[in-house]
């Protein structure tokens, strides 16, 4: 039989997934908008995407709609975690909104890094 996950480790692991969910889609409006300059800290670092600020823009404005899908799934899963009581049920909802972020950040970096080729190809 499981046993009952800690209500502070419920509570932890919701904070966390809250604040991972804010930080992504502040990331896509910041690279949507274009307030997210070129740097080697956050966004997609490839080497088609630091090739230009150019090429940088079109990547984050592309992925943008991607990280938004990684943030609100993030979001979702805090909400879950909450409802949760048993350990086994919440490892497997820690895992499955990582997989999630994941795939959709995933996608967004290749949707992005393809845009950012084409954007240095049509400037030269």
């Amino acid at each position: 039989m499981d046993e009952s996950a800690p209500l502070i480790a419920v509570g932890i692991v919701a904070f966390f997934l809250a604040v991972a969910g804010v930080l992504m889609i502040w990331l896509a409006w910041a690279g949507r908008t274009g307030r997210l300059g070129r740097n080697m800290f956050v966004g997609i670092r490839t080497s088609a995407t630091l090739s230009s600020d150019t090429a940088w823009h079109a990547a984050h404005r592309t992925s943008a709609a991607y990280t938004v899908a990684a943030g609100v799934g993030a979001l979702a899963g805090a909400v879950a975690t909450l409802a949760i009581r048993s350990t086994g049920a919440l490892v497997v909802a820690v895992a499955a909104t990582s997989v999630w972020m994941l795939v959709w950040v995933a996608v967004g970096a290749f949707v992005g890094t393809r845009a950012a080729r084409r954007a240095d190809t049509q400037t030269g």
